[in-house]
């Protein structure tokens, strides 16, 4: 009898959120993890609910702070020899922080730029470093991009970065997309575009400030995972009405977006 092979994710910003609920739906499915964060104290929790209710599945975690490359490359390279090799990449970990540009105080602006795209970019260069054939990569994967419904039209105000920094993150994954289709190789990317779902900055804000369509964080991730398991290119999740909406913010004039936004 041979033993079953184990398939390995890796998920960043995993201490809470969708993150974290990325995680217990992975390991449902039985994948072994690798969870990176800066908080580690949650992170362990985290792993040790897992672990009791999944005793198959082995959960590791590592401290990381997205913004440092060179920490992110390294944490990569240990998880992937820890775990014998990883199979996924989430890109998952992100700030929504922000205020109109102009504001006189851009530090909220330049923090989800950091995280959000040049961590973004941090950690896509170190899983496909690893994916890659080339220098002893094993010359396949799948790396997840987390983008956001934001990324298809400009955001005013205090969105307007953020939704900046999701295009970055829908626009590398194409960029990547197109390159691995061309050279025929067995890279997977997908791109995820998650509208309204809950979290804990929603939940803090309270009821009455929910947006329309809004999901529990549970529903949101079932469709998540189940639009990568299916290694999809691109997903708006949930479908509906996400693709409805995007479709119809493609040709709205500016003057109704701005409205929307």
């Amino acid at each position: 009898m041979f033993a079953a092979m184990t398939f390995t994710t890796l998920i960043t910003g995993a201490s809470s959120g969708l993150g974290a609920e990325f995680a217990r739906q992975s390991a449902a499915l039985g994948h072994d993890l690798a969870l990176c964060a800066r908080r580690t104290g949650r992170l362990d929790e985290l792993a040790a609910e897992i672990t009791a209710a999944h005793p198959s599945v082995t959960v590791r975690t590592y401290a990381l702070d997205v913004t440092d490359a060179d920490e992110v490359r390294t944490v990569f390279r240990t998880a992937d020899a820890d775990t014998g090799g990883l199979d996924r990449v989430l890109v998952n970990a992100g700030l929504g922080k922000g205020r109109f540009i102009g504001s006189g105080k851009p530090e909220a602006n330049r923090e989800t730029v950091m995280t959000n795209a040049v961590g973004a970019l941090a950690q896509a260069e170190a899983a496909m470093e690893l994916f890659r054939a080339a220098d002893g990569g094993r010359g396949a994967g799948h790396l997840v991009l987390v983008s956001s419904v934001t990324a298809v039209r400009g955001n005013r105000r205090a969105m307007t970065t953020y939704g900046a920094t999701k295009a970055f993150v829908a626009n590398l994954g194409e960029g990547l997309q197109a390159e691995l289709v061309r050279a025929g190789t067995p890279i997977d990317v997908t791109v995820l575009l998650p509208g309204f779902i809950e979290s804990e900055m929603t939940v803090r804000s309270g009821e009455a400030n929910r947006q329309p369509f809004m999901v529990s964080t549970e529903v949101g991730v079932r469709s998540m995972l189940a639009a990568v398991e299916k290694r999809r290119r691109k997903a708006y999740v949930p479908a509906w009405p996400w693709r409805l909406i995007v479709g119809l913010l493609r040709i709205a004039p500016l003057r109704v977006v701005a409205r929307m936004s």
